[in-house]
């Protein structure tokens, strides 16, 4: 508007002052000469060497061969660089914006005052395990689920279905990690490792926390009204819900049980880690561990 010269006087105005003598915002001046661009809009800058239509298709091929649903647009630039697709993590985000192609996030409620501060990621794998448990449906009826996850990797080292929600079904996720990352199952065998869980009665339970202790385990129970305490797991469990159990039926818990054992290896081996540089878990439990370890 500063180089459109007025009809009446013949000399140019800036924004500001005509917005000021109109006692109108210039948000709504911008809003309505947007509306009035016929042109669809373009980035800012050189476009690169590969059009947007070229790249929408790339996107659109990541998210089709993923084996998972809800991939935000940070999972969907890392795997494209992996394919040896160059482009910003910003020219992703609009892509996937302007043709609806992001996942579906819920806004967060206003919170309080936390009792949680700080990190609950350790710097070394085994170091902190997290259990939860959450239910689906079969057509045997009502089902649990119990989840344990390494906070460091966010590996899921024990996954479980039960037709009931014990103190024995809240046993076997860990009873799995023990023996698959500890090389057997003893006395005082995980000592050094900690498990952080709610308050729930199948992990208050005396049978829960004598296995705990009988293995070495340190007991880590979250602060009441506080999940972000055990964020890894309740994190792996939205995942579990969008890519598993909210997306496909089961007959019998049997089949659900084989279907989370499944589901397990390939989050561990596909599923990419931001926080380790878009790495899988089983990537960084492996650059972690020592080659005895691992032979071991």
């Amino acid at each position: 508007m500063s180089l459109t010269a007025s009809p009446s006087s013949g000399k140019p105005y800036g924004l500001a002052r005509v917005c000021q003598i109109w006692r109108a915002a210039r948000a709504t001046i911008y809003r309505h000469r947007l509306l009035a661009r016929t042109e669809p809009r373009r980035r800012p800058g050189p476009v690169g060497p590969m059009p947007d239509a070229a790249l929408l298709e790339a996107i659109r091929a990541v998210l089709a061969a993923s084996p998972f649903h809800g991939e935000g647009h940070r999972k969907v630039w890392a795997r494209l660089r992996i394919q040896g697709v160059r482009t910003s993590r910003r020219r992703v985000l609009r892509l996937m914006r302007e043709h609806d192609l992001l996942a579906p996030s819920r806004a967060g409620s206003p919170r309080g005052p936390r009792n949680h501060d700080g990190t609950i990621i350790p710097d070394a794998v085994d170091t902190i395990w997290g259990t939860d448990m959450t239910t689906t449906w079969t057509a045997e009826g009502q089902a649990a689920v119990f989840v344990a996850i390494d906070h460091h990797s966010a590996g899921c080292v024990g996954v479980h279905a039960a037709r009931r929600g014990t103190r024995f079904g809240a046993l076997e996720p860990l009873r799995q990690g023990v023996r698959q990352h500890f090389g057997g199952f003893a006395k005082g065998i995980a000592a050094g490792l900690a498990v952080r869980h709610d308050h729930g009665s199948q992990y208050m339970s005396d049978a829960f926390q004598g296995e705990l202790t009988f293995l070495g385990i340190g007991s880590s129970p979250a602060f009441v009204r506080a999940p972000e305490g055990n964020g890894c797991a309740e994190r792996f469990i939205r995942t579990l819900k969008e890519n598993l159990l909210w997306v496909r039926t089961f007959d019998t818990v049997e089949q659900l049980r084989q279907a989370l054992l499944e589901f397990r290896l390939t989050y561990s081996s596909t599923w990419l880690i931001e926080r380790h540089g878009f790495r899988t878990p089983d990537a960084v439990r492996k650059d972690q561990l020592s080659p005895a370890a691992l032979a071991a």
